[in-house]
């Protein structure tokens, strides 16, 4: 069973698929429940690998290797030395401590997404077939150990998204879908050549081999790459995984994807896609190029608090509550830079922390402004007013998410705020010092953000508002259960992470 596992977390998504194909379109309520119901055994099994983990498991039990394909003559790639450079290409799929929070921050989030997904207003059927794919995407990119499946799963995220956005987005959705191809597309393409540059190099595409090859000393083993070429494909994998993030400036894509998509998707983007670029550059940029990554420490560090500042400023001026979010988003993910520039236990505890935390704050917030403005039509903060008086649970929990995000004391924000710019000040206390006006900011825009809508002058609307109610409620108390548990209980998270932070510091000579 163990062998299957993660085969079927990954793929338990697919029965829901091959089930909607033979549902009639018409038949919504079916397509609705199958829809969410689909989402559910990926949630079980990560819950119980989560848990069995937390009980003293291994989580190498879950790892899974057979041969999928081979091409070439093994016996002709042999090198100087007598070692085979050449391997079959594999099905390779494992886990660690960082890898499988992912996993469950994936399967909670998108059965909350599914939920959320009520607002969706024409062709079920084919919105969850795409949503499903799209979860499929997710979950495989966190759990592969080679560098194909890991690209293929990468690639599998970005067709369905494509469509969830210019077919169930806004006004400007056609355009909001090719820009987040576009640039997601050049992203992969550098991502690839990055790939396929480390496989002629190393023979084998399996991650754990090719770590393994870089911290060796011996360049032969790596087809003698100097250090400056180590040096560029770091930079190669910065670029690819930075629109993902994104790292300003390459950002612009995102804003419309915030603004443009359905709430539901947007949920899923900010909360687990934008992830993918930090996963990536842990598990590649630091995992494999530690030396070339200590190199960049101080130009990452001057990134985060680009972003962090950047994001800040233009969020403190966005007359669009979606703006201020998108803004948002950028903004946060420069903590996840400066965790990471510190290379040190505290800075990349941090930024962990910090991809978890703003995955479910973000899921939180976009949820409530889907919620808000499928009652009043408008996202507007000009339009909007006394929210506290027509939806009061709605704008309570606004609110809170609002103190999650900047950070109150007892929640997930704080957390890995603390430890991110702990990281850095113990490295580079000056830019440390710039980027927490990044923090004050943040409780700027989000206050005037938030208080103008709750508190405001009450325009006039259209209908009696309705406030949140019913299924509603379950993504909104799911979430804010995480964010006050990692914020009271931050070990619920530091304990499964900490061999992987250990492994990354010794791999950095922490």
């Amino acid at each position: 069973m163990n062998n299957m596992f993660l085969t079927i977390l990954i793929f338990a998504p697919l029965l829901g698929v091959l089930a909607l194909l033979f549902i009639p379109k018409t038949n919504e309520k079916l397509i609705k429940l199958v829809g969410f119901a689909a989402t559910l055994p990926s949630l079980i099994f990560a819950i119980i690998a989560f848990w069995q983990y937390k009980a003293g498991a291994g989580l190498e039990q879950f790892a899974v290797k057979a041969e999928w394909f081979s091409f070439g003559n093994k016996e002709a790639m042999q090198n100087l030395y007598g070692i085979e450079l050449y391997q079959p290409i594999s099905y390779e799929l494992g886990i660690d401590g960082f890898s499988l929070v992912m996993i469950l921050l994936t399967a909670v989030l998108s059965t909350l997404a599914a939920i959320a997904s009520i607002h969706i207003k024409k062709e079920w059927k084919g919105y969850f077939i795409l949503f499903l794919l799209l979860q499929i995407g997710m979950l495989g990119v966190f759990a592969s150990e080679n560098l194909l499946l890991f690209f293929f799963f990468f690639e599998l995220t970005l067709i369905p998204m494509f469509f969830l956005i210019g077919k169930w987005g806004y006004f400007e959705k056609e355009n909001a879908a090719y820009r987040f191809l576009i640039y997601n597309g050049l992203g992969s393409a550098i991502l690839l050549i990055v790939f396929v540059i480390l496989f002629a190099k190393t023979g084998t595409m399996n991650i754990a081999d090719i770590t393994y090859l870089f911290h060796s000393g011996n360049d032969a083993l790596i087809g003698g790459m100097t250090d400056d070429f180590r040096l560029g494909m770091l930079i190669a994998l910065l670029v690819a995984f930075g629109i993902k993030l994104p790292i300003v400036p390459l950002h612009s894509w995102m804003l419309k994807v915030h603004v443009q998509a359905p709430p539901s998707i947007v949920m899923l983007h900010a909360g687990v896609l934008l992830k993918i670029g930090a996963f990536g550059l842990i598990r590649f940029g630091v995992g494999i190029f530690p030396e070339q990554f200590g190199q960049l420490a101080f130009v990452l560090a001057i990134l985060g608090v680009v972003n962090l500042l950047y994001g800040a400023f233009l969020a403190l001026i966005q007359t669009d509550f979606k703006m201020v979010l998108a803004y948002s988003s950028i903004s946060h993910m420069g903590i996840v830079l400066i965790g990471l520039a510190s290379m040190n236990e505290a800075g990349v505890q941090g930024a962990i922390f910090q991809v978890v935390s703003h995955g479910f704050i973000a899921a939180l917030l976009f949820f409530l402004i889907g919620v808000m403005h499928e009652r009043v039509g408008t996202t507007s903060i000009e339009k909007l007013g006394g929210l506290a008086k027509v939806m009061p649970l709605t704008a309570g929990f606004f609110l809170v998410g609002a103190m999650a995000s900047l950070g109150l004391p007892g929640m997930s924000g704080f957390v890995s705020e603390f430890l991110a710019f702990l990281g850095l000040f113990n490295e580079m206390p000056v830019v440390a010092a710039v980027g927490t006006l990044g923090i004050i900011l943040t409780a700027a825009y989000l206050l005037r953000a938030v208080m103008g809508m709750t508190f405001g002058k009450t325009p006039v609307y259209g209908e009696k508002v309705v406030d949140i109610r019913g299924v509603e409620f379950i993504p909104v108390v799911a979430m804010l259960f995480f964010i006050v548990l990692i914020g009271v209980y931050p070990s619920i998270l530091a304990e499964p992470l900490q061999a992987t932070i250990e492994a990354i510091i010794l791999g950095i000579g922490g």
